[in-house]
């Protein structure tokens, strides 16, 4: 025997419902709110610090390379895959598409399912004496229930937009988090080479000086000179010696940063920095473009952008409901004392029905809801406009900072080489007896001098190249696995709780 369940006008009403959900999605395109529409931000045509022949757009891929120092990209290198700060924003984005996928489903109808088997018993009684015994009984109740809130306003479906750009923000998080990793990789790492080679220059002079004293003593002692210049020969020698510890410090500080920055410690590199390198020195001009691709390069403008869209798509979450909202609940499920029973049609229960809520009075508490959903979005359009303008800024600063250092390197380059022929003129004089002591001490000073600020001057001009490649939105352009979580959760289904 073939049984007809679920009876013929719950077949009907499941028609009803299947209609009524196709009618809904034709509705889904209808929602309430702004549309988001990315801002036109007036941008000038160039630079003022760029020349006409390095206008063309920049290529942003692997910038450091640029450098010619291995070691520089192999510390980049694990850096991206060992920071933390990366690591925390990978998370963000775990989270974020999480909760994308959490409000996408809201847009869908939600159905439970329940089982149930009641045993009861009735007490025993007694009526015009006659003697009822006690019984007892079985009911099995299965049954399934479904609700679905119909999304009239598109209350659901922007909060699902806002989700996917918060979900894009994150990933703009991520980038500009590496923006600044490799930035700062590359600025430790040249201050720690700039270190080592300000080591080394007095380190040298130091030397240099010693000789001086060694050639006053014995000069004092032959009689042919006299105590005065050796004390300030000594002083002169020791006072360049004492420059060098703070340099050592500077330069185990900038190490142990690298270290931290790897996600390692703070000496995990110090083996690997341990032997003296050249500073690196950028060996190529800068393409820096105009200043539209920095609005669509810099991952922090972008950022700024996807948040202020997020913000304009609660607005209309939060418009959505000052208008009326309607959902649709059902229920099929079936009661009978035998399992057998269970699928014939007079044992089947079922129920089909929309419910709509109408808001009618709150004393303005939705509309102050829109409105200051508006003003967060207002703050978030200032912001977006700020990072633009911060961004031009940076790349403004950073092209007149590299271009006004080269000339100063190159003056100081052009010093250093004069104060080092000063210095082999006052020797040959005073070894001749032409001049006073006191010209080869001045000598001796003006060119460590002259050396360490030159030396100085190369750092900087080296970390300016950085600076202005970061400005221009210069990061990790590969791509990254942000899908592995940090924390691996073992036994999560249902198991004894540890004491």
């Amino acid at each position: 025997m073939i049984v007809a369940w679920p009876p013929a006008p719950m077949c009907v009403a499941v028609m009803r419902f299947v209609l009524l959900f196709a009618l809904t999605s034709l509705l889904g395109a209808c929602a309430v709110g702004p549309d988001y529409e990315t801002p036109g931000l007036s941008l000038p045509d160039r630079w003022l610090g760029a020349s006409a022949e390095v206008a063309k757009r920049p290529d942003m891929a692997a910038w450091w390379r640029s450098f010619d120092d291995p070691i520089l990209t192999k510390l980049i290198e694990r850096a991206i895959d060992g920071n933390l700060d990366v690591a925390a924003a990978k998370a963000r984005i775990r989270q974020a598409r999480a909760t994308r996928a959490e409000n996408t489903a809201s847009l869908f109808p939600s159905v439970t399912g329940s089982a149930s088997e009641t045993r009861s018993q009735t007490a025993a009684t007694t009526l015009a004496g006659f003697a009822a015994p006690a019984t007892t009984s079985t009911l099995f109740e299965p049954g399934f229930d479904a609700t679905w809130e119909l999304d009239l306003f598109g209350a659901n479906s922007r909060t699902v937009e806002a989700a996917r750009y918060g979900a894009e923000a994150a990933d703009e998080d991520l980038r500009s988090t590496l923006l600044t990793l490799v930035a700062d990789v590359a600025r430790y790492y040249l201050d720690a080479r700039g270190s080592q080679a300000r080591i080394a220059i007095a380190a040298r002079n130091a030397a240099a000086q010693q000789q001086t004293v060694n050639l006053t003593d014995k000069q004092f002692a032959a009689g042919t000179g006299n105590g005065a210049d050796l004390a300030k020969a000594k002083g002169q020698a020791l006072a360049t010696e004492a420059n060098i510890p703070a340099l050592n410090i500077s330069y185990r500080q900038t190490v142990n940063r690298l270290g931290v920055l790897l996600g390692l410690g703070p000496d995990a590199v110090v083996d690997l920095m341990a032997r003296t390198r050249p500073l690196p020195v950028p060996r190529t001009s800068v393409a820096t473009g105009i200043p539209a691709d920095v609005v669509r390069s810099r991952p922090d403008v972008r950022k700024a952008e996807r948040q202020l869209a997020q913000a304009t798509a609660q607005i209309g979450e939060a418009e959505a409901q000052l208008y009326p909202s309607l959902t649709l609940s059902g229920s099929l499920g079936a009661s009978a004392a035998n399992l057998g029973d269970l699928a014939k049609p007079q044992f089947g229960t079922w129920s089909l029905g929309p419910s709509v809520s109408v808001p009618l009075f709150d004393a303005g508490a939705r509309s102050a809801a829109v409105a200051a959903r508006q003003a967060i979005r207002d703050q978030y359009f200032i912001a977006y406009k700020s990072a633009v303008q911060t961004a031009m800024e940076d790349v403004e600063n950073a092209l007149v900072a590299l271009s006004q250092q080269r000339v100063e390197g190159q003056r100081l380059a052009r010093s250093a080489e004069n104060y080092a022929e000063a210095f082999r003129i006052a020797t040959a004089l005073y070894q001749q007896g032409s001049s006073s002591f006191l010209d080869v001490l001045d000598a001796e000073r003006s060119l460590y001098s002259a050396q360490d600020t030159l030396k100085q001057s190369q750092i900087t001009l080296s970390e300016d190249y950085v600076a202005l490649f970061k400005a221009l939105g210069g990061g990790w352009q590969g791509s990254i696995d942000s899908s592995r979580p940090e924390v691996v959760d073992q036994n999560m289904g249902p198991h004894l709780r540890r004491q």
